[in-house]
């Protein structure tokens, strides 16, 4: 078993989320675009079903306006916090 398999173990079972789809969001998240609605509001999506945390269409409303007003990157942990 190879270190990055461990590691990838490790963070799965930390997280509940397979380490493939949170490597596929942190690519989503460096190579976005954050001023395209669509984008931001498909990775807004992926982070709320990654975080098993459902939100209301408003709530997806505003955190993707504030994105897109923003248009600075963006990580996990800010968008989490927005669905606090």
């Amino acid at each position: 078993q190879s270190i990055m398999d461990g590691f990838s173990k490790r963070i799965e079972k930390k997280t509940g989320v397979n380490f493939d789809e949170i490597m596929a969001l942190a690519n989503a998240l460096t190579y976005a675009n954050f001023a395209d609605e669509k984008q931001v509001r498909k990775i807004v999506k992926k982070v709320s079903r990654l975080a098993n945390k459902p939100i209301t269409k408003e709530l997806e409303d505003n955190i993707v306006n504030s994105i897109i007003q923003d248009g600075q990157s963006l990580d996990f942990t800010k968008i989490e916090k927005m669905m606090k």
